[in-house]
């Protein structure tokens, strides 16, 4: 059953009071909010995904009122498992903490997985990481690629199993900050979209809704083939270079969360990720041209010995 198979008066209710379970990929979270003006939203971004058994749950994330006179009303908070887990903050920006609330029990507690900070999309079995720091595109690029159909893993983070090199999806909405918003809508006329989050410590965010063959595939694994390294630059050439092994794998490991709590496990896991990949820059000016580059990743013919 689907969140989205729960009348609008039932989710409503579930969502204020017991709260709704939902699975996203291997993880099963409880969700009560108490915010009322977020409840189509979230009904929205997740429809989708199916609705998981309580007595499964891997934690409770809860939202709000800030309940001081001070605040009036205007702020929230959210809770995972009873801990506070960010300072309050406005109520118009509750959507994005939620998602950012997801993330920190990811980050902090699925420690079975190495987990590195990147976009994962993939088009058959075969996964593109694209990681970079803040503002390089990759968050833009993931919308695009999901919108012209590769299977959206994340947006956010790529998850290793511990075992062999099986990717794991979580396929959540896809975080979109400022001039992003209005490109992405620009290219998906019509596509459903979360509400517009002002303010926030990174710029307007919006939340585009995950395609619906993503998330009914979310349980299906993918093995990584592309390392992308991506760099909006207005003045740039767009193009793929091949880049070092050696160099990505520096990369990648300065945005692995559990890389070092791995120690040399986590060393050979991510040895073993490089090795299986062609790994690339992007420096790009437009969408449209990294799109074509990124395109042309899965002709066989083009791979690189790069060492």
């Amino acid at each position: 059953m689907k969140l989205s198979d729960l009348s609008v008066s039932e989710f409503r209710q579930r969502l204020a009071g017991d709260g709704v379970v939902v699975e996203t990929g291997p993880f099963t979270f409880g969700l009560n909010v108490h915010l009322p003006e977020l409840a189509d939203g979230i009904r929205l971004l997740y429809g989708d995904f199916r609705l998981g058994d309580a007595a499964r749950l891997d934690f409770r994330l809860r939202v709000r009122p800030r309940r001081t006179l001070a605040s009036l009303g205007r702020y929230a908070e959210v809770f995972i498992d009873g801990r506070l887990v960010f300072a309050p903050f406005p109520r118009r920006a509750a959507m994005p903490n939620i998602e950012w609330a997801l993330n920190w029990w990811i980050y902090n507690f699925a420690h079975r997985y190495l987990m590195i900070h990147a976009g994962v999309v993939a088009r058959g079995g075969d996964a593109l990481l694209l990681s970079g720091v803040p503002g390089s595109g990759k968050s833009t690029l993931c919308a695009a690629l999901a919108l012209a159909g590769w299977r959206l893993l994340s947006d956010e983070l790529a998850l290793l199993e511990p075992d062999g090199l099986a990717l794991r999806a979580t396929a959540r909405p896809i975080a979109l900050k400022n001039e992003s918003i209005d490109i992405i809508r620009a290219r998906a006329p019509g596509w459903a979209f979360g509400p517009l989050a002002p303010d926030t410590h990174k710029g307007t965010i919006a939340h585009m809704k995950p395609p619906a063959a993503s998330v009914a595939d979310v349980a299906m694994p993918a093995a990584p083939r592309w390392v992308v390294f991506p760099k909006f630059d207005a003045q740039a050439q767009t193009h793929l270079a091949p880049l070092a092994k050696s160099r990505a794998f520096m990369e990648l490991a300065e945005n692995a969360f559990s890389y070092r709590a791995k120690g040399q496990v986590g060393f050979h896991q991510l040895a073993d990720l490089i090795d299986s990949c062609d790994c690339y820059s992007l420096p790009f000016a437009s969408l449209g041209a990294a799109l074509d580059e990124l395109a042309g990743l899965c002709d066989t013919n083009r791979r690189t010995g790069t060492a």
